[in-house]
């Protein structure tokens, strides 16, 4: 398979790994229709399995989303593709916030991230503006903020608000601005092919969640107790192990498809799949202290965005530290 690939040209490779993942998504979506068919004589056991088909429901759909919206980036050109990631940074902070209490005095730190921070981020990536890119809002912003925030001459709660604010921008800006910052890293032999390099981060990283999922459920059937019951009752370290072999197997077997030997994808694979998984952890953490379970409600995003940081949240995570293992350790 790898020599097949191998001999097509670099568009015809992206092309023939994407027909496959959505070959494969097909393929599970077929699988996950026909068990729903399955009837229980048992009213709790058919609301077991309906409880769980419509949960691998939402997986599938997740991974559909992600799938889909790296294949829209491919296809496009690269201000396409900056513009399609900002929006999405934009409709998760948005998201962030609703269920972060602002006042009337953070609304110019707001229409400073949303409208300032936001788009300047993502033109230092267009105009590949490497160095200042990874420093501008863990340095800058973090002292423009609270600056504005104070010449608005409010004090209340000062310190939580502004650190809420920071937090949004550092995980739904900062943290999805390294996914197409990919293309900015220079391999020598690599054909300018590094749109293999997102589809890679996207695959191992979704795939160490869906078996960490799948895997906890199944533990909790069986009556084991989570590791962080008051953040997470489907956290276990036995299903997070899981999560991270399957995610980092799937890596070393893309070996093929990165300028990465299959050594350097495992590990550059569980790096990302480690702060990805934990990384959603922190999230739920995050949802419990406003006292939300999930960060939709009834199949809508609580600001019509759809659920978007149930979607994105590991891969915001996985991001920036997948990009800065991989320029430290080839020196690039």
């Amino acid at each position: 398979m790898y020599q097949t690939l191998k001999n097509l040209s670099p568009s015809q490779q992206v092309g023939a790994l994407f027909v496959i993942v959505f070959g494969l998504l097909l393929l599970a979506g077929l699988v996950l229709f026909l068990r729903s068919m399955r009837e229980f004589e048992d009213q709790q056991a058919a609301q077991r399995h309906r409880d769980e088909v419509d949960n691998l429901t939402q997986l599938l759909k997740t991974s559909w989303l992600l799938i889909f919206v790296f294949w829209v980036a491919w296809l496009s050109g690269d201000a396409a593709r900056l513009v399609l990631f900002g929006l999405g940074s934009f409709f998760a902070l948005r998201e962030f916030l609703t269920l972060s209490p602002t006042r009337h005095s953070d609304h110019r730190s707001l229409v400073l991230a949303f409208f300032g921070v936001l788009p300047f981020q993502y033109w230092l990536v267009g105009t590949e503006h490497f160095n200042l890119f990874t420093v501008f809002i863990p340095v800058y912003v973090f002292v423009a903020l609270p600056v504005a925030s104070a010449l608005a001459n409010d004090p209340v709660h000062f310190l939580e608000r502004n650190a809420k604010l920071q937090w949004g921008i550092m995980v739904c800006i900062y943290g999805m601005s390294h996914v197409p910052a990919l293309m900015l890293l220079d391999f020598p032999r690599y054909d300018k092919k590094n749109a293999f390099l997102m589809l890679f981060l996207v695959l191992v990283v979704q795939t160490c969640m869906v078996t960490q999922h799948l895997v906890a459920r199944r533990l909790i059937q069986l009556g084991k107790p989570s590791a962080a019951p008051r953040i997470s009752q489907s956290f276990t370290w036995r299903a997070w192990w899981a999560g991270m072999a399957a995610g980092s197997l799937l890596g070393a077997l893309l070996a093929g498809i990165t300028p990465f030997v299959p050594g350097q994808a495992f590990a550059l694979s569980f790096i990302a799949c480690a702060t990805g998984s934990l990384g959603h952890l922190v999230m739920k953490a995050l949802k419990r202290d406003r006292g939300v379970p999930i960060w939709r409600d009834q199949g809508k995003g609580v600001t019509g965005a759809g659920g978007m940081l149930d979607r994105i949240d590991a891969l915001c995570f996985a991001a920036p530290v997948f990009f800065h293992s991989i320029r430290w350790h080839f020196g690039i």
